[in-house]
């Protein structure tokens, strides 16, 4: 049994796992929303461009049909025809479809953000396996409610066209004793009407499934107690090789401690449980240094390597405590224990000149 299986997924995804979903690629992204964008900008660009088309149409027609009399067909004027007429589509067209491009990407991006994700676009074989992919399409949570929600747009947007569109209907009826030119201005008056309360039932709808899409996206990356433990261990390091690399270091210090005890000037303790080996190298320091220190078996172990190297031992309990809780190894003696410290190695020198003079 998996380690996490069964276990309530209760607590929101950490950044971590966020990231990790971003670079897969799943993200909340609403289709509704940018079909919409797509939708409103595409009628925006039409509605702004509405005259260049038709003088771009209107151009095209009367270059057509002034020619028609005198037209005889030929390889040449076919070329000619299919030239000016790819031209034609080109430049009329080039406003409404690099519109929608825009528009397009900056739907998709507005929603999650510009991130080129490697992993996202890396070919699976599962995609390529037709029986998983009519298994996702067809008999999948997702695919289940993808098609309700659009059978339910479908739904709303139908009754809301038929509303108004018998409104329309209505009003149309005395339009018999108008001008055609009258008629053309309430059919175009009533098209775009139509468009623009059909593109706010459609943005209510894509807010709403925006809306939908953040919150299923934050649920579905949920994640249970354990493995935002998990995810701690695996970001700051697993407490029990923390440990064992701390105490390896501490062994390794220990021992490099341990070898400069045989060069101290002297070691207080005090005399059981603290030891602290000193030296002073005038030449080099300005104070005294702490080149070695301990508690109990440690303390004990230092004094054992002072004796076996004549090193002297000097008893003094609280010069020992205080010197073991303010200093640590390399550091040197503080100012408020100088003096004392320097009134034992005054004495150590002196006992260490004195049998030098003797010999």
């Amino acid at each position: 049994m998996a380690k996490n299986e069964g276990q309530e997924k209760t607590e929101d995804a950490t950044s971590k796992k966020l990231s990790d979903s971003r670079d897969k690629g799943q993200v909340a992204k609403s289709q509704e929303m940018s079909s919409f964008l797509v939708f409103a900008g595409g009628f925006f660009i039409l509605y702004n461009f509405q005259s260049f088309m038709s003088n771009q149409i209107g151009g095209m027609t009367k270059y057509i049909f002034s020619s028609l009399d005198v037209l005889t067909l030929s390889m040449s004027i076919v070329q000619l025809y299919f030239y000016k007429a790819f031209g034609f589509f080109a430049v009329t067209m080039a406003p409404i479809l690099f519109g929608l491009m825009v528009i397009g990407f900056v739907a998709n991006v507005g929603q999650i953000g510009f991130k080129i994700t490697p992993k996202a676009m890396k070919p699976k074989a599962s995609k390529f396996n037709p029986l998983s992919g009519i298994k996702r399409i067809f008999f999948s949570s997702r695919s289940i409610v993808e098609v309700s929600k659009s059978l339910a747009k479908l739904f709303i947007i139908g009754i809301f066209t038929y509303w108004v569109l018998d409104d329309m209907i209505k009003e149309a009826v005395f339009l018999a004793d108008h001008s055609i030119v009258k008629i053309v201005e309430f059919m175009l008056d009533s098209a775009i009407v139509l468009v623009w309360k059909l593109a706010l039932v459609f943005a209510a709808i894509a807010i709403l499934d925006f809306i939908f899409q953040k919150h299923k996206h934050k649920k579905d990356l949920k994640m249970s107690k354990q493995e935002v433990k998990d995810e701690g261990k695996q970001a700051e390091g697993d407490p029990e090789v923390k440990a064992r690399i701390k105490a390896i270091q501490f062994e390794t210090a220990k021992k490099r401690m341990m070898q400069d005890v045989p060069n101290a000037d002297v070691v207080i303790t005090n005399p059981t449980h603290y030891a602290i080996a000193i030296k002073y190298e005038p030449e080099k320091n300005a104070a005294p240094k702490v080149v070695a220190k301990g508690v109990d078996s440690l303390a004990q172990r230092i004094k054992t390597i002072a004796k076996e190297n004549g090193i002297p031992i000097e008893e003094n309990k609280e010069l020992a405590r205080a010197l073991y809780k303010v200093a640590d190894v390399g550091d040197e003696i503080p100012n408020e224990l100088f003096k004392a410290v320097a009134q034992i190695l005054a004495h150590i020198f002196n006992i260490r000149n004195s049998k030098k003079s003797i010999v």
